[in-house]
Formats: C-alpha cells, structure tokens, sequence
C-alpha cells in the first residue's frame, strides 16, 4: 500500500488543491485548499478519507485565502512553515515529519519564491508549490531570491528519487503532473549548467518562451 494523491482545480489562477491519503487507513492530508475549501473537504468524505493534517506550501493569498473556511469545516488547523501543530506539538520545519497512518508527511524547506515555500513529501508524492511547475520554476523578484531558488531546488529537490511524483501549485504546464525525473532532463531552467545561467535564464524568460514558442 502507499499514498494516494487528488489533484483539485480550485479556481485562480490556474490553482492545484489536493488531497493525499495513506492507502492503508484512509488518513489524509490537505494541500493549499485555497479558492474551494469545500470542494475539498467534500471529496475527502467521498472518498471516506479522513483528514489529519492540512498545510498550505506558502503564504501568497491565492494559496491561503481559503485557509479560516477550511479550518471551520474541518476543526484542523491550516499549517504553513514555522507553524506549530498543537494536537502533535511538531513544528512545520525542514525535515520534520508528520505521521500519516501507516507512513509519514516530510517537510521540504525550498525558500526563493518566497522565504517560506515548503514543499510537501509522501511516499513518492511531491507537492511542490509554486517552488517547481512542469516546465517551469516559481517567479522570483531579486537576483537573491533566484538564487535561493536555484539551490532549493538543486540541493533538495533534484536529490530525491527520479521517479517521485510532481504536483504543482498551479497549472502552467504543458501536464498537470511530471517527475523528478522528467523534470531533470526536460525543464530549461534545470537545464541550466550553473546557478549563473539559472538567473540569466530568469532575466530573460520572456524572449526565451517567445524563441521556444512557451506559452
């Protein structure tokens, strides 16, 4: 048995929510249920899961404005990095680790987007934020912050196994869902062969997509 992973369009932009659940005993977590706390929270008791846990993979309003109608749905509180869960006593930090039924939630520190981007692991299920997109990395406003984008997503991302499971915070690719591995040899901005590179591409992401016809 493993984890089982729901990918919900919540509105926005383009928005992913979802849902993820420990085969085994039905427990479930919630991710950046923003624009439809509802709808989540519906398909969970569809689907007889039980919701556990909820986190939010940073603090941009399209992610946690959802955040007060779910905590009132749900009698949980929407975790986001450096919160600390009551009912566990675990703070939401790098390499901390929350039970989930037979398995575990890991939580990934990817600052750059912005200084509390987490990003969420189970089993093989990567919930990525807007730290890592399918073909595309999370926009950063300072050359500081794409560089710090660029060793969170090299030191501790790239670093997992090629074949864990991406999804992203919002739907900008060319597929809802990818890989690590996928990812590696076909994102340009992992592509790039230094960090250098990595924020010249960033600088010049326009007329890239324009030359490589990316929407």
């Amino acid at each position: 048995m493993g984890m089982q992973a729901e990918q919900i369009r919540t509105g926005g932009d383009r928005n992913f929510g979802y849902l993820c659940a420990d085969e085994a005993t039905g427990e479930a977590f919630a991710v950046d249920s923003s624009y439809s706390p509802k709808v989540l929270v519906d398909a969970a008791r569809q689907r007889g899961w039980r919701l556990v846990h909820a986190f939010c993979t940073h603090g941009h309003g399209d992610h946690t404005n959802g955040n007060a109608e779910f905590e009132r749905l749900t009698g949980l509180r929407v975790l986001l990095f450096g919160d600390r869960d009551a009912r566990t006593g675990i703070e939401v930090a790098h390499g901390a680790s929350f039970p989930l039924g037979e398995g575990s939630i890991s939580i990934i520190h990817t600052p750059g987007h912005t200084p509390d981007s987490i990003c969420i692991l189970a089993g093989d299920v990567l919930f990525t934020g807007d730290t890592l997109f399918v073909g595309k990395v999370g926009g950063t406003w300072s050359e500081a912050d794409a560089r710090l984008e660029y060793r969170s997503l090299h030191e501790r991302l790239m670093t997992l196994p090629s074949g864990t499971n991406v999804f992203p915070g919002h739907d900008y690719g060319i597929a809802p869902v990818s890989t690590i591995g996928h990812e590696k040899i076909t994102n340009p901005f992992l592509l790039q062969s230094d960090v250098e590179a990595f924020v010249d591409l960033k600088n010049n992401w326009a007329a890239y997509k324009k030359a490589h016809g990316i929407s």
